[in-house]
């Protein structure tokens, strides 16, 4: 037996950002670091391309927003369509994404096409795709692979022009070893991969896209725009950001309204306590070992073999002055 879908799902769809109840955040495109560049690079062609994509990034570091990225590099005509796996109803999860042939009086005919349905010539988003059961993962992959779905108590399949796009924040393929996740479509999704870099990974987008949010809530709050001072700018860079892109947007705004005509260290409310000097150090320290060339590597080694020495002395001097000011006290 067929399941009855009793009330019209709950989806959001957006044809274009500018017209779309988004967040500031969902529009935040921002490519200014290499591997934000790179990765651009990667998204346009994958964009050109008919294959699905997955997304894998943590929770906050923008995977929408590079899902509505490609759906507008691709100039599909139909909608963009964005799913909540984890909100999808247990109970009519099959209805919900593939439709169903019932004639209820209180279904609109989106409820009735489901989402495959609506996002018909146009992008289906699907978030946190690994929170989808097991069952609907192998009907999802045989839609996807037949073009075509099989609406709950319909008799016929429907055909369908979908460009699936999903996003996870977990390791599909630990969920494939454990059970967890269907194989196949593991292996269908993962051709078209994308690995988005958490924030403090990207330390060159962090300005520019601080200068965007309070940018924008600025004027959506009607508020002159304050600067930035060179320690709040600091502070911007060096920080870990736990909670990626959101946590960068909720720093902006409480920024915005706690400042005058500059932003001080003191305005930037960050989740976590700010990094010590000697982590700020790490942290620049990896990041130039990460991106320099042979070159600058090789300078950079002897710059810290002089510093070593340097250090090493300067600790000695030190050590024999505390001494000597103990021996002093005695």
């Amino acid at each position: 037996m067929g399941q009855h879908f009793q009330t019209s799902p709950t989806f959001l769809s957006f044809a274009d950002s500018e017209r779309s109840p988004l967040s500031i955040r969902a529009r935040a495109l921002v490519f200014f670091d290499s591997r934000s560049k790179h990765l651009l690079q990667q998204l346009e062609a994958l964009a050109a391309t008919s294959l699905a994509v997955l997304i894998h990034g943590d929770m906050g570091t923008g995977k929408e927003l590079l899902a509505r990225q490609i759906h507008r590099c691709s100039e599909r005509a139909g909608l963009f369509v964005a799913v909540n796996c984890g909100a999808i109803s247990k109970q009519f999860a099959e209805a919900e994404l593939f439709g169903h042939a019932g004639s209820n009086r209180g279904a609109s005919a989106s409820s009735r096409a489901g989402w495959f349905g609506s996002a018909n010539g146009g992008t289906l988003y699907l978030d946190e795709i690994g929170d989808l059961s097991l069952p609907l993962q192998g009907k999802l992959l045989a839609a996807l692979e037949n073009h075509e779905v099989t609406r709950v108590d319909a008799l016929q399949p429907t055909p369908v022009n979908v460009r699936l796009v999903a996003a996870t924040s977990i390791d599909l393929a630990q969920a494939v070893l454990v059970g967890k996740f269907d194989q196949r479509l593991y292996q269908y999704l993962n051709e078209g991969r994308l690995d988005l870099p958490r924030l403090r990974e990207r330390p060159a987008d962090i300005l520019p896209m601080a200068e965007y949010f309070l940018g924008l809530y600025a004027q959506r709050l009607d508020l002159p725009i304050p600067q930035i001072s060179a320690q709040a700018e600091l502070a911007l860079e060096t920080y870990g950001w736990p909670g990626n892109t959101r946590e960068l947007e909720n720093v902006m705004h409480f920024a915005l309204l706690v400042s005058g005509a500059e932003i001080l260290e003191e305005h930037l409310k960050f989740s976590q306590p700010a990094e010590t000097s000697l982590q700020r150090i790490a942290q620049q320290l990896d990041q130039l070992v990460q991106d320099g060339d042979a070159l600058m590597l090789q300078q950079l080694a002897a710059l810290f073999n002089r510093g070593a020495q340097s250090l090493a002395e300067a600790a000695l001097q030190r050590s024999r002055a505390d001494i000597g000011a103990e021996e002093g006290a005695i």
